[in-house]
């Protein structure tokens, strides 16, 4: 309660209308099915048993309503429920830790690309996995570079933000991006799908090392 409240507040206070506020998965898809919100914010445990009743909620919202974007809360890095929401459902979705987002400037950013069609991974989550590699992965075609520039895609970072990190031009990026895409075999789809895609390819290539290691 104290954390939906003060989530609100940041919200509020950036100028971002609030339409509602539920207490249990059941209040929640009522509230979402009668405001229609561009993104809801759930938690991942929510009652009766404090497990994943958030996450089923997100699954059902993205299943049900293709215009409304979910952006799920954790207290702990669990990469499984992430890749099992982004899986499901590539587009819309974001997954970030509570502390990440009382950083009103990383909340915001996180909405904004969520209702632009981006996934979000909490960069946590990323870091954990980076490294740990798969035999026969598909991302073991990627060079150094190209799997860095992925890994930041996956972040949630723009082209203009990667370009900066690695102190490269934004054209730079954009062509290890269009190789990335060539490598992985995600031809003929709008680019923005295709980082989705990217993404989900290199969270399950990181999971799957994590899970053979």
């Amino acid at each position: 309660m104290l954390t939906r409240a003060g989530i609100v507040r940041l919200l509020e206070d950036a100028g971002v209308q609030v339409v509602g506020e539920a207490e249990d998965p059941e209040s929640l898809l009522r509230r979402v099915r009668s405001t229609r919100p561009d993104v809801a914010i759930i938690d991942i445990r929510m009652p009766p048993t404090h497990t994943d009743e958030g996450l089923v909620a997100a699954q059902a919202i993205r299943r049900d309503y293709d215009d409304v974007g979910v952006l799920v809360l954790s207290q702990y890095v669990e990469p499984d429920y992430a890749l099992r929401l982004i899986n499901e459902h590539p587009q819309r979705v974001g997954y970030l830790l509570k502390e990440r987002v009382f950083d009103v400037v990383i909340l915001l950013d996180a909405l904004r690309r969520i209702h632009e069609g981006e996934s979000i991974v909490d960069p946590t989550i990323v870091s954990r996995l980076v490294g740990r590699r798969r035999r026969h992965d598909p991302l073991d075609e990627l060079t150094a570079r190209e799997r860095e520039v992925l890994s930041l895609v996956a972040e949630g970072h723009s082209n203009r933000a990667i370009a900066e990190a690695l102190v490269v031009t934004e054209r730079t990026v954009e062509a290890h991006i269009t190789q990335i895409f060539l490598k992985l075999g995600l031809r003929e789809q709008p680019s923005s799908h295709r980082r989705v895609l990217a993404v989900l390819a290199y969270l399950r290539g990181q999971l799957g090392a994590r899970h053979h290691s």
